[in-house]
Parts: C-alpha cells; structure tokens; sequence
C-alpha cells in the first residue's frame, strides 16, 4: 500500500523527532552533503493560523543524522514537490499535503490510524513513532547518549528513565564484553 504520507512516516519512525518537528521542516534545514537534518523550529495551528514557533526547548535544537534511504526518499520528494502553494506558511516547507498546504498533526494522526488499520497493524498513536524509534536504535545497542541527544531530552538520565524496559539486554551485553575483555574469551550470544 503507497500513500502519499510515506516520507513524513518515514522520517518520523527513523529520527525520533516530534510530530510538530518535522511537520515544521523546511528545505533548507537539510544538509544533503552530511545527511543531517537540522531541527529548529515546529510549526503548529493556532487560532486558525499556522505558525512557525520555537522548539520545546533549547535543547530540543539539534542536528540528526539521516539513514541513507530516507536521504534518497527525501531527493525524491523535492524533485516532485511544487513550488507553488496557495498557502504562504507552506513555502519550503519538505511535509505539504497533496494540497500544498502544511500537515495538520490531527489529520495525519488520523490518516496514521487508517493506514494501520489497512494494514492489519496494530493501532497506535503518531507520536508513539517517537518512542518506536528510541525503542528501536536502545534496543540495537546505540549508546543512550546518541539517543538522548536524536530526542533532544534534556539528559540522558531522562531518556534512560524513559526507555529502562529495553535495557535488560544490555546488562547481558555488559557481562559478556567485560568477561571477554577481563580473560580473553570471545564474545558469544550477544
């Protein structure tokens, strides 16, 4: 199933970054040559208006580096991206609907739910991308500072507190390496 939401919900489960984050990335926060994106803003609707407003926090400023797959998809998506826009808020923005309007975190939390739901997937919320994420890159061994930082919390104890349940493993990775490193034995089940 293709939907024409595929990149936003590709960058969303691959940064960890919040829905009003990279609803509010513009053209010019990417740097293809680094394959970084750069928060720096969100964007939000407020009283019937889009507005571009600051990030969380100042921590929540902060550089990503984007897999090589989501580089290419979002090469893809500028050569098919139109200029022209009615909507003066959605100029540059990378994330329009087919409208060219900015994306409404409410409507495409909704599409989300749908397109789980053709999918036979479990439903869960957009922002649960966020979690599934730090989820993810805890689980496959990304150091919790990494990830603490691709979140923009406001430590690294937060994030761990956060995320302990994928931690488990780690201590059996922990025990195995010092093992190896205290009497020469190779590392094994890790």
């Amino acid at each position: 199933m293709t939907t024409p939401y595929g990149p936003v919900l590709a960058v969303a489960l691959t940064t960890g970054m919040r829905p009003s984050e990279y609803l509010g990335l513009k053209w010019q926060d990417i740097d293809w040559v680094r394959q970084t994106i750069s928060v720096v803003r969100s964007i939000r609707r407020l009283n019937g208006r889009w507005c571009f407003l600051d990030t969380k926090r100042a921590r929540s400023r902060r550089p990503i580096r984007l897999k090589s797959w989501i580089v290419t998809l979002l090469r893809e998506l500028r050569t098919d991206t139109s200029e022209i826009t009615s909507c003066p808020e959605a100029v540059d923005l990378v994330f329009r609907t087919p409208w060219g309007e900015p994306i409404n975190a409410d409507s495409l939390a909704k599409r989300f739910k749908s397109i789980l739901k053709q999918a036979g997937l479990p439903l869960l919320r957009l922002y649960d991308l966020r979690h599934t994420a730090a989820t993810i890159a805890l689980a496959v061994g990304v150091s919790p500072k990494v990830v603490s930082e691709q979140l923009g919390h406001a430590s690294t104890a937060f994030t761990l507190d956060t995320y302990a349940h994928v931690l488990p493993h780690m201590q059996d990775e922990a025990v195995a390496r010092m093992e190896a490193a205290l009497f020469g034995k190779g590392i094994t089940n890790i």
